[in-house]
């Protein structure tokens, strides 16, 4: 059997690509005909006849990709790098066999390829069989073809998932562009690229905690801001019998037969669906003026493993991005306890203590507590206005004890227990942490507000994953949250080459991990109010 490609399962194997050249310059020469007889009668159809043109065009680059690829394939130098790999490969792999399988192009174009397939040794199988560790087509994945999807397509699908509000849009949008694909098909090729982005995600902190994981260059001399929050999105729950419907009854006990929603069908089988905060970071270098510097790409990345988990992968892309070599590191967010109790933590893991680091409370928040702690005093609007505008102008200045000062006066009397104390307590602590300083922040030129958080929470989470009646699996929720943070952070091409990368050494999509304790207190004490 001849390692390459074919248009067909029986189709001889393609051998240059002048052969293709020449198949695709006869379907387009049959085809020129109707395009210029279809204008001449009807010159509305010129946006049909665009779409075929660029279908047809993007099949005919396509061909041209088949012969390039069968060619290479028969190349000597793939054949031993095919056995390079299957030797250094992170499992031990059988010497295989020749296997079609089929490929799926960027246009959408179907072939046949012909690959060595090679399946885990004997040991790897579990009792029944079954594969522990997944075989591997090592001829396709020296070209990052898996699943039976190129890799442009492979990338097209997922980021096409990912910016739509849904599978079926995606479907939809591309089919448009000439790519036929079932909704699930597009389900499946995105889920797929996402596992393996975060497969890719933990193998790194696998690396960083072995001391393996090189520290870059990207932050050195730089002026970094990291900053940490919550949003929020549905996850469903296992599926369980579904709760029997009371019917509703008349005065005598009896069933009313035309009451609302009497006729509607029951499902047999239901789930609970609650609300979950996934976690996101962002990474950003900024100006002297505490502006982000658009030169520089920010880093995104987030996660419902919980606080833990978020705190570690800040931990480890600031070392990855070579953090400890910057001008200063300013950790910058609202006042959850679990963010800024997790710090210490990082500033450790991230090995920051010859950088100069600084905390500060976002100060939109920590007005609001101002806000708040008027309100609990049961003032009109108009003296509650007054009152607010004086403390936030003090509080921008650097006189936070001043505006608590002020706040306990007039909450003289007050329980001790009541509101006003508690947003009283809440600026004094903050106050007392440093991270209120807003003039001395103001002259170091760093970031005073959270704002670049808050904003990918909108776009990375709520505009994709928090509508209506949409309600995710744990697993789907975590590969979308990072397939659409590597879209948004304009990193999606660096993190899909190191995809690929991956891939040619490890065929497992396995991404869970179990993160390390990052809390310098007891989670039991801390609370989320922000």
């Amino acid at each position: 059997m001849d390692r390459g490609l074919a248009m067909a399962p029986d189709a001889p194997v393609i051998t240059s690509v002048v052969e293709m050249v020449s198949r695709f310059s006869v379907e387009l020469t049959a085809a020129v005909p109707d395009w210029e007889a279809r204008l001449k009668a009807e010159p509305d159809d010129l946006e049909q006849i665009e779409q075929e043109v660029h279908a047809l065009t993007s099949r005919g680059a396509d061909m041209v990709i088949c012969g390039l690829l069968s060619v290479a394939m028969q190349d000597r130098a793939t054949e031993e790098r095919s056995r390079t790999l299957r030797k250094k490969f992170s499992y031990s792999l059988d010497r295989g066999r020749d296997r079609k399988v089929c490929v799926k192009l960027f246009s959408g174009l179907v072939v046949w390829m012909c690959s060595l397939y090679c399946q885990p040794k004997r040991r790897l199988l579990s009792k029944k069989g079954e594969e522990k560790h997944p075989g591997q087509h090592l001829d396709a994945a020296q070209f990052g073809i898996a699943d039976g999807v190129s890799p442009g397509l492979s990338s097209r699908v997922a980021r096409q998932a990912a910016l739509c509000p849904s599978f079926e849009f995606a479907h939809e949008e591309l089919a448009r562009s000439g790519v036929t694909l079932d909704p699930k098909t597009v389900r499946r090729i995105a889920y797929d690229l996402g596992a393996k982005l975060l497969r890719c995600r933990k193998l790194r902190i696998d690396q960083w905690h072995e001391g393996a994981l090189e520290a870059g260059n990207e932050l050195k001399g730089k002026r970094v801001a990291v900053q940490v929050d919550g949003g929020r999105t549905k996850i469903r729950g296992k599926l369980r019998a579904a709760l029997k419907r009371k019917l509703k009854r008349n005065e005598d006990d009896l069933v009313i037969e035309d009451a609302p929603a009497r006729s509607k069908k029951v499902p047999k089988k239901g789930y609970d669906a609650d609300w979950r905060e996934p976690k996101l970071l962002t990474i950003f270098v900024h100006d002297e003026n505490g502006k982000m510097d658009k030169k520089f790409e920010a880093t995104i990345d987030g996660t419902l493993l919980g606080p833990d988990a978020i705190a570690e992968l800040a931990a480890m892309h600031l070392h990855r991005l070579g953090a400890a070599q910057a001008k200063s590191v300013t950790f910058c967010g609202d006042g959850a306890p679990w963010i800024w109790d997790r710090v210490p933590m990082i500033i450790e893991k991230a090995k920051l203590e010859k950088v100069a680091v600084h905390e500060v409370l976002d100060n939109c928040h920590a007005a609001h507590h101002i806000s708040l702690a008027l309100a609990a005093l049961g003032l009109n609007d108009e003296q509650r206005m007054l009152l607010y505008r004086d403390q936030r102008t003090r509080l921008r200045n650097g006189q936070w004890k001043r505006v608590v000062e002020e706040l306990q006066e007039l909450a003289e009397g007050a329980p001790e227990d009541s509101k006003i104390h508690t947003e009283i307590a809440y600026l004094e602590k903050h106050g007392k942490a440093g991270r209120l300083n807003y003039v001395h922040f103001t002259r170091l030129g760093i970031p005073r507000g959270s704002g670049a958080v808050e904003s990918s929470i909108r776009r990375v989470i709520n505009l994709r994953m928090k509508n209506n009646a949409t309600f995710w699996r744990h697993d789907n929720a975590e590969i979308m949250l990072q397939l659409r943070a590597q879209v948004i952070s304009k990193r999606w091409d660096e993190r899909v080459k190191d995809v690929r990368k991956m891939c040619r050494n490890d065929a497992r999509t396995d991404w869970a991990w179990e993160p390390v304790p990052m809390s310098c207190k007891d989670e039991a004490n801390l609370t989320t109010s922000v």
